[in-house]
C-alpha cells in the first residue's frame, strides 16, 4: 500500500507513463513491417557471405545477393530514421551496411582476378599438407600482376 502511493506521486497526472503508452495500431504494422524488412536484411547479407565462401564459381550468386542487402539495407536505414524507429534495429542496420560494403569489396577483387581465385582455390582444396597450401600460395601471389604482389 505504501510503495504504491509512492508511485502514483510519482507521477502527478495519474496517466499512464510515456513509454507505457499503447501504440496505435498503425505504428504496430509500420514497426512489424520495418522489422520484416530488417531480418530480411539480415538474411541477405548472411547468405551473401555463405554463398560466397562456399565456392568462388558461386560469385555470381553472391554478388546478386550482396546487391540485394545493399538496397534492403538503405531501405531499412531510411525507415528507422524516418519513422523513428528503435535504435537496435538502426545499429543493426549500419553493421549490416558494413557488412555489405566488405562483401561488395570482396565480390569486385573476385570477379577482377577470377581466373586466379579459381585456380588458388582448386589448389588449396586439394593440399593436404601445410606445406603444399603455402606452394598454393605461392603460386597465387606469383600470378598476381606486378603491382598486388
Amino acid at each position: 500500500m505504501v510503495g504504491s502511493r509512492r508511485l502514483e506521486n510519482m507521477n502527478p497526472d495519474g496517466g499512464p507513463r510515456p513509454s507505457q503508452h499503447p501504440l496505435s495500431e498503425a505504428a504496430k504494422s509500420t514497426l512489424a513491417m520495418t522489422q520484416r524488412l530488417f531480418r530480411i536484411f539480415l538474411l541477405t547479407v548472411l547468405g551473401s557471405f555463405f554463398v560466397f565462401s562456399l565456392n568462388v564459381s558461386y560469385v555470381w550468386l553472391s554478388a546478386i545477393l550482396t546487391l540485394a542487402g545493399g538496397v534492403l539495407g538503405v531501405v531499412v536505414l531510411v525507415r528507422t530514421v524516418k519513422l523513428k524507429q528503435p535504435r537496435l534495429v538502426l545499429f543493426g542496420t549500419i553493421s549490416g551496411l558494413v557488412v555489405v560494403a566488405v562483401m561488395t569489396l570482396l565480390v569486385v577483387t573476385t570477379l577482377l582476378f577470377y581466373k586466379q581465385v579459381v585456380t588458388y582455390q582448386d589448389c588449396a582444396r586439394g593440399a593436404l599438407t601445410e606445406s603444399a597450401k603455402t606452394q598454393c600460395t605461392t603460386e597465387l601471389e606469383k600470378s598476381m600482376p606486378g603491382q598486388l604482389r
